[in-house]
């Protein structure tokens, strides 16, 4: 028998939010196989980036491997994968600051996280902001990361001219901005990801003055928090959402 349907469940486990798996779990248990429309029309409708194609995978390695077992079989093995990730809690965030730092906590300061960060992604990036300048750090670390072979995707609000501080970045970077110009929608996230490991987010724009002198807070975000964000900011540049476009 092929590994690939627990590997699949495994995937599945680890991706979605208890909420979520546990509504997977209960139309798994309402299937009586892996050919039952009911199940089929739910997997189909769902929208999450990529859920709906993960699912299908699953379904058909369930009828090659094992069309025998009913869905309640494989809402069990998602309730003992569910179980070990509570068993495997992801890390603790950590603060992060720009400006003066108290003796409150300890905390790091947002510039260098926003080059470590960078620095440890070894596939993709997703940065998202809504203004960009005066970063010459940030820009260089980029254009080391494309040299390393990763793919970076900016997300950025087109009304503060942002793409002006990646322009020497040229198509090492691809950018996006809201297809909604008016003021009714701003991107106004300010996120670095890693790959799906790491994350920074916090209220500071990449701009010299917010990474290092004003006041601004933020969390470092690791482990499967962090996949689910990137499922998300990647979301938003899918053609059929509208949301944001190409430049």
């Amino acid at each position: 028998m092929s590994d690939r349907l627990p590997m699949l469940l495994a995937a599945l486990g680890k991706r979605l939010p208890s909420e979520r798996l546990t509504t997977l779990q209960q139309q798994l248990h309402q299937a009586d196989g892996p050919a039952d429309e009911g199940f089929h029309r739910w997997a189909a409708a769902q929208q999450a980036a990529g859920l709906a194609f993960q699912l299908t995978e699953m379904r058909i390695a369930w009828q090659q491997e094992a069309p025998q077992l009913p869905g309640s079989a494989l809402a069990l093995s998602l309730g003992a994968v569910a179980a070990a990730r509570e068993d495997t809690e992801d890390e603790p965030t950590e603060l992060v600051v720009s400006g003066p730092t108290s003796p409150a906590i300890p905390v790091r300061l947002t510039s260098s996280v926003a080059v470590d960060v960078i620095r440890s992604a070894r596939e993709a990036l997703v940065i998202a902001s809504f203004a960009a300048f005066g970063i010459h750090e940030i820009v260089s670390e980029l254009r080391a990361a494309a040299a390393r072979g990763v793919h970076t995707d900016l997300l950025l609000e087109e009304s503060t001219s942002a793409v002006r501080a990646f322009g020497s970045l040229g198509s090492r970077v691809q950018v996006w901005h809201p297809t909604d110009t008016s003021a009714r929608r701003s991107l106004h996230a300010k996120v670095i990801a890693a790959d799906r490991h790491t994350a920074l987010l916090g209220s500071a724009n990449l701009t010299g003055r917010a990474l290092r002198d004003n006041i601004e807070v933020g969390v470092i975000l690791r482990g499967s928090h962090v996949g689910r964000l990137v499922d998300h900011l990647r979301w938003l540049t899918r053609p059929e959402t509208g949301l944001l476009q190409a430049q």
